[in-house]
C-alpha cells in the first residue's frame, strides 16, 4: 500500500537529512490539522533537535489536536536531547502516526507505549517500505553494529573500469559523475583501497551543489602496507581515516598522522594480506558511520564480495568496449567457481544517465 500524502511529505523531510545526522537516523516528521500541514521538519545534526521537535517548532500552537506524521518510532529515551516522546505529550498532539519501529534497543516499542500509555493515538506502518529503504544504513548499523556497504562503479560493456595502462578517466560521463557526487553527500563514509590512491590521487569529495557547499563524508583508504604518501589529496580537504595493518612501518604512520589523517591499526586479513575487512566495518560502525560507500579499486571490491559484505550495488555501464586482458576488472578477488556460487542482484532499478545506463540492487548471496 502506497504511503499516505502527509508521510510522503514527511519522507521528504527525511531525505533532506541524508549523510548530515549520523549516527542519529534521517528522519522526517509533518504535523496535520485540520486536513492541513501546520508544521514540518527533519533531524538536525547530532546533539540538536529531532525531526519530531523540529515540527513542533515550525507549528508552535497549532500542534495542539494535530496528527504528527514521523518515519521512525518517537524516541523515549534521553540522549543528547530529550526524549521526543515528552515534547510530543507536552505539546498537546492527539495521534502519531509513524512509519516503522526503531530497533535501537533504547527505543524498541518503548516510544509508541508511551504515547498510548498518555492516551494518545498512535498507529504504526504507513509508508513502512519507503522508510526502510531511505533508512536502511541506519537500520543495518543498529542491528548488525556494522555500516551498510554500497559498492558503486563505472565500467566498459566488456567489464573494465581503465584502460591496460591504467588510465580511467573518464570510462563515464558526466551525467553519470554528478551523480556520484550526488551519491557521497548522502553517505557518511567513501572507501578506496591504496591502490586507487596511487593511480588516481583522488580528493574523494563531493562536489559542492549547494550555495553552503555539499556535506563531505569521511575518506577511509585501506592501505595494509603502508603506500599512501604524505602528499596524497585524499589527506587534504576533509576529514580522513588510514586503515592498515602492523606491517606497515611506524615511520608511514607517524607521517600520515602528522599530515592529518587519523591512522587505525587493524588485524590482517586471513591469509596475512590486506585488512581485516569486518574488524574495519565494526571499527566504522563503533564510529558511528551507519552508510559506507566503496568506489574501488576491483581487488577491495573483490574482497567485499568475497566475504558477503556487500549490501547494495551501484553500477554504471558505459557504452564503450576496452579489450586487452591487461586492463583491470571492476570486481577481482576469488569469485564464483560455479555460475550457481555468483549472486545474484534483486530490487533491480535500471536509469539512463546520459550516454551511460546505471543499474542498482541488492545482492543475494547464494546458499
Amino acid at each position: 500500500m502506497p504511503p499516505s500524502a502527509f508521510m510522503l511529505q514527511a519522507l521528504e523531510e527525511a531525505a533532506r537529512a541524508l549523510g548530515a545526522v549520523s549516527p542519529n537516523p534521517a528522519v522526517g516528521a509533518v504535523l496535520v490539522r485540520d486536513g492541513h500541514i501546520v508544521g514540518q521538519g527533519h533531524t538536525q545534526p547530532p546533539g540538536q533537535a529531532h525531526a519530531e521537535v523540529m515540527a513542533l517548532r515550525d507549528a508552535g500552537e497549532a500542534a495542539r489536536g494535530a496528527t504528527l506524521y514521523c518515519t521512525l518510532e518517537p524516541c523515549a529515551h534521553q540522549g543528547r536531547t530529550p526524549p521526543c516522546t515528552n515534547a510530543l505529550i507536552a505539546a498537546g498532539v492527539a495521534r502519531v502516526v509513524y512509519a516503522i519501529d526503531d530497533p535501537d534497543p533504547r527505543v524498541a516499542g518503548s516510544g509508541a507505549e508511551t504515547l498510548r500509555a498518555a492516551g494518545m493515538a498512535v498507529e504504526a506502518g504507513d509508508g513502512a517500505a519507503e522508510s526502510a529503504l531511505l533508512l536502511e544504513g541506519y537500520l543495518h548499523q543498529r542491528r548488525t553494529g556494522r555500516p551498510f556497504v554500497v559498492v558503486k562503479y563505472a565500467a566498459s560493456l566488456d567489464g573494465r573500469i581503465a584502460a591496460a595502462s591504467g588510465d580511467a578517466r573518464w570510462v563515464s560521463g558526466e551525467p553519470a559523475r554528478e551523480w556520484s557526487h550526488g551519491l557521497r553527500t548522502r553517505v557518511d563514509a567513501i572507501l578506496v583501497g591504496s591502490g586507487t590512491v596511487l593511480t588516481d590521487d583522488p580528493e574523494l569529495t563531493a562536489r559542492p551543489i549547494t550555495p553552503t557547499g555539499a556535506h563531505q563524508p569521511l575518506r577511509v583508504v585501506l592501505d595494509a602496507r603502508g603506500r599512501t604518501p604524505a602528499t596524497a589529496r585524499v589527506l587534504t580537504g576533509a576529514p580522513t581515516l588510514v586503515a592498515t595493518t602492523a606491517a606497515s612501518p611506524s615511520t608511514w604512520r607517524t607521517g600520515l598522522t602528522a599530515a592529518g589523517a587519523e591512522v587505525e591499526v587493524l588485524p590482517a586479513a586471513t591469509g596475512g594480506v590486506g585488512v581485516d575487512l569486518t574488524a574495519l566495518l565494526s571499527l566504522l560502525g563503533a564510529h558511528g558511520i551507519l552508510t559506507l560507500l566503496v568506489e574501488g579499486g576491483g581487488t577491495v571490491l573483490g574482497a567485499l564480495f568475497d566475504e558477503r559484505l556487500v549490501n547494495r550495488v551501484y553500477a554504471v555501464i558505459a557504452p564503450v568496449v576496452i579489450g586487452a586482458v591487461d586492463a583491470p576488472a571492476a570486481v577481482a578477488g576469488r569469485g564464483a567457481t560455479l555460475m550457481r556460487e555468483a549472486p545474484r542482484l534483486r530490487d533491480v532499478t535500471v536509469e539512463r544517465l546520459g550516454d551511460d545506463t546505471l543499474i542498482g540492487g541488492v545482492p543475494v548471496w547464494p546458499a
